[in-house]
């Protein structure tokens, strides 16, 4: 059997697992490292709700696959249908991941840690990086300017329930006893 060669667009996916690992856990500390300005609460976590800590995700995983698709899109002929849904499902699938290990293991064990907190989001951000690889390499797409528009519609959706998040616990602080910034 023939050994598949990785190409270059397909190892700046897989490379981004650190470096969006540590770009995310910053983006942790970022809204409070600026005094608490409301803009930089856009795209940071602004308190210790699960969902807030899906911008934890959303800004790493769309910064890297956008500036890798600017800059090397021509050198490597990257399909941007591909490309884009590869990055769509990235970061649907990180999120959903995130969302569903904390609830399964805070629920069904009812412990909570640090430790399998940080295990989590490298394992979503694994899990979506595969998935998102997957798809660009292995689907037809949805269309480039489809995913670019979801991808949109999450980051907007996320940014409005920053400030008007839904009163369920998804959005609740249980640190500070609140909802949204």
């Amino acid at each position: 059997m023939r050994k598949q060669r990785i190409s270059h667009p397909e190892k700046w996916i897989l490379i981004g697992i650190p470096f969006i690992f540590i770009f995310g856990s910053l983006f942790h500390f970022l809204y409070s490292w600026s005094g608490k300005k409301v803009i930089v609460g856009l795209i940071s976590a602004v308190n210790e709700s699960v969902w807030e800590h899906t911008k934890l995700l959303l800004v790493p995983i769309i910064l890297w696959w956008l500036i890798y698709y600017v800059i090397k899109q021509k050198k490597y002929d990257i399909d941007a249908n591909l490309w884009f849904t590869g990055m769509l499902v990235a970061i649907v699938s990180s999120i959903l991941t995130m969302i569903c290990f904390y609830y399964f293991y805070t629920q069904a064990f009812g412990i909570q840690s640090l430790v399998v907190d940080i295990v989590i989001f490298l394992l979503a951000i694994i899990i979506g990086q595969c998935l998102g690889l997957h798809i660009y390499k292995y689907s037809q797409g949805l269309g480039t300017w489809l995913s670019i528009l979801i991808i949109a519609a999450i980051f907007a959706l996320i940014v409005y329930w920053t400030f008007q998040p839904p009163h369920i616990p998804l959005f609740f602080d249980k640190v500070n006893g609140k909802y949204g910034i």
